[in-house]
């Protein structure tokens, strides 16, 4: 009690506290120990009284201070495994460093186990050396090897449609602008004639070739029907607003609609005649609910006709298959269109693979007592389920009566019959909806896509308005479209300093190989340094799907007259290798492509 006494007083009143610290500094230097002891061993203390540190530093020292608080401490030390081979040594250590701590506590003129300390262990006078090279050694701190994406000479295949793409690049694309009209008719000449200029490869001055520009204009030739100059006829899915407003005289006038809805019936039918001898190579249906795309033998690995729709619906899906009607060409009857939903397999194959991993023993351990259980859930079910066929029966006598229970199905059967389709209904206007048509059920789609009425709209903005068709190459009907295209220059800040970099927009349906020519000029003109930011028309972005049934090692067919020049074929005809992504982004650095996907 005595001492806590002390202990409050000297809080209430530090002027004696500072009173007293100074008498005693005068007494132990008035001592003959410390008059008689040698400079060195004052060195060797490592815990010198604070009230010499205070009057040597010429400072006022805190008065709330006790010795307590004054002593720091024991450091720890860090050592590595490999410092310290004999445990023999580390315990040494660390019962040596548990004695410095004990005579921390002492007198502050006892300082005779820290000296022998610091004697015997040199590795606590270079303790902070010590700790650096602990922190060099530290495999985190080193800095991590960066790795370099993959380059190509060419990127993936994409059978996407592009609404829009910027291209940019240090080197100036003026030369994009507007062309000469010998320039532009050239172009559109040699699109019709499938003729195209070989370039050298690297131009100098591109604005100076007019080859170069002719061949610009070329690459962005592509043919639609139907055609109207005040409509925008892509896209179609979710483009009411495109469409609001706008004179449509078809809808007013049925003999417009049917002739309109007639030429259509023509223009694909003439397509896929085209695509079968292999004079186009793929085409494009986009209509106001779903998006087909016909690709002909030999293109992405495949050696048949194939036709991807996507999305699609469960009324879709099941008109497909319960389609019965004339063939065009033929006299016999087509009993509807088989199909494949390559994604949902795929996805089920996946699911299945997982859960053949996921079975462990204790799965089979617990086995019997699961068919025990379910045994007891299955006799409550048939309880249960003959008490409510009682009742049903009960409810359902007076049908028996009247003579019309047979022709009625049952509520339960119903039920049933809603159970088994919810899986198909969760799937619509989902990319695994996406369904795949193959060899000669491609020419049923085509006479089913004729017939079906569905597929024009009876509603909406976009009533009695067919669909559109897009192809690389001139088909029956078609007109020939240019993509819109602009130049610019800007400044792009890069290192806190302006550089000038160059753009192009293009917009419109940009078809693969359009994509494919234009970047390839690109290469040409830009010296092998340019981007391109793509951005995809989201219905189409499932079009990279490969079919169910096997790819072909090497691509088949001829399509040598097709209407692409012989590198696009050559880049068409790789198996596609991006499934349900997309390219977002493709850069050309020193002539060899990087990639993004999304």
């Amino acid at each position: 009690m005595a001492e806590q006494g002390d202990s409050w007083s000297s809080c209430k009143r530090p002027a004696e506290v500072v009173r007293l610290r100074r008498k005693r500094v005068r007494s132990v230097a008035e001592s003959p120990g410390a008059s008689g002891s040698s400079p060195a061993s004052g060195s060797s203390s490592a815990t010198p009284s604070f009230h010499s540190q205070s009057t040597s530093r010429g400072k006022r020292r805190n008065p709330f201070l006790t010795w307590d608080n004054t002593v720091s401490r024991p450091k720890k030390v860090l050592v590595e495994d490999g410092d310290c081979e004999n445990v023999g040594t580390f315990i040494k250590l660390m019962s040596a460093e548990k004695t410095l701590g004990d005579s921390r506590r002492g007198p502050p003129g006892d300082s005779s186990a820290e000296k022998s300390l610091s004697e015997d262990n040199p590795l606590l006078e270079s303790e902070e050396q010590h700790i650096d090279n602990l922190l060099l050694k530290n495999p985190l701190a080193i800095t991590p090897v960066s790795i370099e994406p993959v380059r190509c000479a060419d990127y993936p295949a994409d059978w996407s449609l592009k609404t829009r793409v910027i291209f940019t690049s240090p080197v100036s694309l003026s030369w994009t602008g507007q062309p000469k009209a010998q320039e532009e008719a050239l172009g559109l000449s040699n699109s019709c004639r499938a003729k195209f200029t070989m370039l050298p490869h690297n131009l100098q001055e591109p604005r100076s070739w007019s080859d170069i520009r002719s061949a610009f204009q070329q690459s962005l030739v592509y043919w639609q029907y139907p055609s109207l100059p005040w409509l925008t006829l892509f896209p179609r899915i979710n483009a009411e607003k495109n469409f609001s407003g706008k004179n449509m005289p078809w809808t007013q006038d049925e003999a417009v609609h049917e002739s309109l809805v007639k030429e259509w019936s023509v223009s694909l039918s003439s397509l896929y005649s085209l695509l079968k001898v292999g004079l186009c190579p793929y085409f494009y249906v986009c209509s106001y609910q779903f998006t087909v795309l016909f690709k002909a033998p030999g293109l992405a690995g495949s050696d048949c006709i194939t036709a991807l729709i996507s999305p699609t619906t469960r009324g879709l899906r099941e008109a497909m298959k319960t389609e019965e009607e004339p063939r065009v060409h033929r006299e016999e009857i087509s009993k509807g269109v088989e199909f494949s939903l390559p994604l949902l397999k795929e996805r089920r194959r996946i699911s299945e693979q997982h859960k053949s991993i996921q079975k462990g023993e204790e799965e089979m351990e617990n086995e019997n007592q699961d068919l025990l259980q379910v045994d007891e859930d299955y006799q409550n079910w048939d309880e249960e389920d003959d008490r409510c066929s009682q009742g049903e029966d009960d409810s359902l006598s007076w049908l028996k009566e009247i003579g019309i229970q047979d022709k009625l199905r049952k509520p339960e059967c119903i039920n049933i019959q809603l159970q088994k389709e919810a899986p198909t209904l969760s799937l619509d206007h989902k990319p695994e909806s996406a369904v795949c048509v193959e060899g000669s059920h491609s020419f049923n789609l085509i006479n089913f896509l004729i017939n079906w009425k569905s597929v024009v709209a009876a509603a909406g903005s976009q009533t009695g308005l067919p669909p559109t068709l897009l192809a690389p190459t001139a088909f029956r009907g078609a007109t020939m479209n240019v993509l819109k295209s602009r130049s610019v220059n800007v400044k792009n800040l890069v290192d806190c300093t302006y550089q000038n970099i160059s753009s192009l927009e293009l917009t419109g349906p940009i078809l693969p190989s359009s994509l494919h020519a234009i970047t390839t000029l690109l290469q040409t003109a830009q010296k092998g340094n340019f981007s391109a930011a793509l951005y995809t028309h989201a219905p189409t972005a499932v079009m990279n799907t490969e079919p169910y049934r096997k790819l072909c090692s090497k691509a088949v067919g001829d399509l040598a007259h097709c209407g692409l020049p012989p590198a696009s074929i050559d880049h068409l005809q790789q198996p596609s290798t991006l499934g349900k992504t997309t390219l977002t982004h493709i850069t050309m650095n020193n002539y060899s492509y990087t990639w993004k996907i999304g």
